[in-house]
């Protein structure tokens, strides 16, 4: 992607505003989008994203600021005259019509000749892999392939900018992670830049080639799907994406934190200063848990001690949560590699040490937006085990 570096910006965001009455949906956001990247919105419902998405489409225009699209000013400019098409999570296909005239609609609106845009609708059914289906009917198709007519019908039209809003939202899991890399290929075919929307941790990992996340109208973080999972830039970012172990504490020097439950450990603290509050951070399958007299040698690595509250069979690994005091918990993963092992993992009620790896340890700050709305502190054992399961394809 480097090679498009000094380009015009494919989609460009200037502090942009959008406010409904007195709520402000989107806050001050600027954002800019490389050609031919795969760049996706993520965050809880309420967060801005679909709207950020419709003020690129035009179905919302900004209270302030600028939007361009290939370093031409969109704002004031309906949707269709921009270089956009949108891919909804209703597919909005004409029922009456053929596969092959629902794609070859817009091209008959432009007034294309007949030959090309015969020969058009044919690549891009090949491309979504429907070329056999040209003759049915929506109805005769399943939800995974209405979503493939829709999207080869918005980019039959070539658009320079094509916005997804959920597309996959409507499917069930199997389908979409099929689709997820199916989106994958085709953006990577076709070249053209694709601003995705979803509130799906593991889509979101999956399929961008950078994340922003989005929380109450503000972008908390920009940055590529592993920057995102390893190196959260705030509480509320560790918190959404993935399971986040958050252990308050106090930077007390230049390289070393205190943890409210009393231990000292050295770390990075880059762009802390001393006195500063913060949380460190460690992902789940990250920690190791040791109970009394089982320590593996690992006296020197930075580690805490709590009580089992529970332990979780999910399949592929075992979640254990520990209790730490002062409503601090954490959430260990541990891969169910041995039977024999997992037997011997610690239950409810039994004292354990948590170690983990220096830099596996991330320092963030509190979240300058808050919580979202819907925030998933104190999500259900069911919440957090599905976000784990996300976790580990993470």
């Amino acid at each position: 992607m480097d090679d498009h570096h000094g380009e015009t910006p494919s989609v460009e965001l200037r502090s942009v505003t959008k406010r409904f009455g007195d709520f402000v949906a989107v806050n001050d956001l600027s954002l800019e989008l490389e050609r031919g990247e795969f760049f996706t919105l993520l965050g809880p419902s309420g967060c801005g994203k679909t709207t950020t998405l419709r003020m690129i489409a035009g179905f919302e225009q900004p209270t302030e600021g600028h939007i361009r699209i290939e370093g031409e000013e969109v704002a004031g400019m309906p949707p269709h005259k921009r270089p956009t098409n949108t891919v909804f999570q209703s597919y909005a296909l004409f029922p009456h019509l053929s596969v092959e005239a629902n794609v070859a609609f817009g091209l008959k609106r432009k007034k294309i000749a007949k030959d090309e845009i015969a020969e058009r609708v044919k690549a891009e059914l090949e491309r979504v892999g429907l070329a056999a289906e040209a003759n049915r009917r929506p109805s005769q198709l399943s939800g995974g392939m209405q979503q493939r007519v829709a999207l080869a019908r918005a980019l039959v039209n070539l658009p320079k900018v094509l916005l997804l809003d959920e597309p996959l939202g409507a499917l069930d899991l199997k389908l979409r992670k099929e689709l997820q890399v199916e989106l994958k290929r085709i953006q990577r075919d076709v070249g053209i830049t694709f601003v995705y929307v979803t509130h799906d941790q593991e889509e979101a990992l999956t399929m961008s080639d950078r994340i922003a996340v989005m929380n109450r109208g503000r972008v908390e973080q920009i940055a590529a799907p592993e920057q995102v999972y390893d190196r959260p830039a705030t509480t509320f970012v560790a918190g959404f994406i993935g399971v986040s172990n958050l252990m308050p504490a106090t930077v007390t020097g230049g390289q070393e934190v205190k943890l409210d439950e009393g231990t000292t450990i050295s770390t990075s603290t880059d762009g802390f200063s001393q006195g500063d509050r913060c949380h460190a951070v460690v992902r789940p399958e990250k920690l190791r848990v040791e109970t009394d007299g089982n320590g593996n040698g690992s006296a020197e690595l930075p580690r805490v001690e709590g009580t089992v509250t529970s332990s979780l069979y999910l399949g592929t690994a075992t979640q254990i949560a520990v209790d730490l005091g002062e409503g601090v918990r954490m959430t260990v993963l541990v891969p169910n590699a041995d039977e024999a092992e997992r037997q011997r993992l610690p239950g409810g009620g039994a004292r354990v040490a948590l170690s983990w790896e220096p830099e596996h340890m991330h320092l963030v700050r509190e979240s300058p937006n808050g919580a979202p709305a819907g925030s998933t502190d104190g999500a259900s054992a069911e919440d957090q085990s599905q976000k784990l399961e996300t976790s580990q394809g993470g």
